[in-house]
């Protein structure tokens, strides 16, 4: 077999047309090598004015005090803790893809799985923003972690579900940060091998001197299996303790045991969506289009109607659960989410979250590029609203109508909220100019047809973009010895 057919996708699983290792290498490392387009700049712009308006927000909050949001004494929790839950969910898709489905062996996370893996990371940090604010004197939030007394702190109460949150999340967070940069390896040194100048010396830097020998290979499958390993229980443990927030107090609304699973679905659920809403966008940009393509899109498609339907089952066992347990005050609690002063905010979780991903059972639409977005966008909404709902009925009329009264966000709320997209969006887009937003070496795993001869060929001439992960490492090292 020649150097050129040996190097050919005959009938490759990431696009319809035959491709070279070397067309993969220039589409993916494009949008990292060229100038920024137009789209970007623009995007860029209003993401950076999203971030000044959060820092003058959450600089106006420390200054200030917490009194700048709507809290009152009823409504102790309100907008902020609903995005911090909002946002920590988003970054549950991306330890799915990246690890449940690499222990599963689904090949359609490869083309996915690095730009969900980076939501992650910067999610996690709007989620922590919100935390810190909350605090109120920001400066001292090391009091949260489990120091000595002579560091200053104060022993922490390991019976209290938010030292539980400090725990997990900070574990999330480090393990999935090091999942991702560890992924990023192979990719990093096959951009260092291209650059030149200051470039190819912060990328050798950054890739901690990969040479991409068959030993180099059989090392970073071991690790990231480990990884994925290690960051599988996260995605159950992460979200069933943010829940424990709500669940373990007695608050009508708040004191059921559904909601651990109950989270976990609707942390996937609004994850995928904002996976979509992404890289529907990146795709189009970036021109992906023969990466990500529709078998992926309608891939995660059915993964929201799977999720939006165990949501929508969650909601339905609430109110069975209140009306089978006549305990009238929780019975009053659901009542008043659906009627209440808040219906507005209760109905329109049920049209985005329960009714609207049902569309995706209809192929046509599930399939539609422009629906799929659309969509996704309404799921991201009524995640929020879920969020919302959970968290302010339930606090706004408790069991003393005395003590009854409504939430009404301030523009600092808004502001904090809309500041933290823009940090989001600032990071992702930051992240899409300097980083591969796809795996090229997980990408070249999919090639079919390609031969054991030509892996080997690849091996030999220390080729940095070797598909990641491949069945035959161990057949290939004992054909060179």
């Amino acid at each position: 077999m020649s150097s050129h057919s040996e190097s050919i996708i005959r009938e490759p699983l990431i696009t319809g047309k035959a491709i070279s290792y070397s067309q993969i290498t220039e589409d993916i490392c494009a949008p990292v090598e060229r100038m920024p387009s137009k789209a970007w700049w623009i995007g860029f712009s209003i993401a950076v004015a999203g971030l000044l308006l959060w820092l003058v927000a959450v600089s106006y909050t420390l200054w200030n005090g917490i009194g700048a949001w709507g809290l009152n004494k009823t409504v102790g929790w309100a907008w902020d803790i609903t995005n911090f839950v909002w946002w920590v969910g988003i970054g549950h898709a991306g330890t799915l893809i990246s690890a449940i489905l690499l222990l599963f062996r689904q090949n359609w996370r490869n083309s996915i799985n690095r730009s969900a893996e980076a939501m992650t990371i910067f999610a996690v940090i709007c989620a922590a923003s919100f935390i810190i604010a909350h605090m109120g004197r920001a400066w001292l939030f090391h009091w949260a972690l489990p120091l000595p007394n002579q560091y200053g702190s104060l022993w922490v109460n390991f019976n209290s579900p938010l030292v539980w949150d400090v725990f997990a999340i900070s574990t999330y967070f480090s393990v999935s940060l090091i999942f991702w940069y560890t992924g990023l390896l192979p990719d990093i040194a096959t951009i260092r091998d291209r650059a030149q100048g200051l470039r190819r010396r912060i990328y050798s830097i950054l890739s901690f001197g990969w040479n991409g020998s068959a030993k180099t290979w059989q090392r970073f499958e071991t690790v990231s299996l480990i990884l994925a390993g290690v960051s599988t229980p996260l995605v159950l443990s992460v979200h069933t303790i943010v829940s424990f927030d709500f669940a373990t107090s007695v608050i009508p609304g708040w004191h059921t045991t559904i909601f651990p699973p109950y989270f976990v679905a609707g942390a996937i659920f609004s994850g995928f969506a904002m996976v979509l809403t992404l890289l529907l966008i990146a795709r189009k940009v970036l021109g992906f289009e023969s990466y990500i393509t529709m078998a992926h899109i309608e891939s995660m498609n059915k993964i929201i109607i799977l999720t939006g339907s165990i949501v929508g089952v969650a909601y339905g066992t609430e109110f069975f659960i209140a009306w089978y347990s006549g305990v009238e005050y929780e019975q009053y609690a659901f009542i008043n989410r659906a009627t209440g002063p808040y219906w507005w905010a209760y109905w329109s979780m049920i049209t985005c979250n329960v009714i609207s991903p049902q569309l995706f059972w209809f192929k046509k639409i599930r399939t539609s590029v422009a629906a799929t977005w659309i969509l996704s966008i309404f799921v991201n909404i009524g995640m929020w609203f879920e969020r919302f709902v959970i968290i302010v009925t339930s606090l706004h009329r408790d069991y003393l109508p005395s003590s009854w009264a409504m939430f009404y966000p301030t523009w600092v709320d808004v502001s904090i909220f809309i500041g933290s997209l823009g940090l989001f969006f600032t990071l992702f887009l930051l992240f899409l100019r300097v980083l591969p937003a796809i795996a090229m070496a997980e990408v070249k795993l999919l090639l079919k047809g390609s031969s054991e001869q030509s892996k080997l060929k690849l091996i030999e001439h220390g080729h940095a973009a070797l598909p990641e992960g491949y069945d035959g490492s161990i057949e290939v090292e004992n054909a060179k010895n």
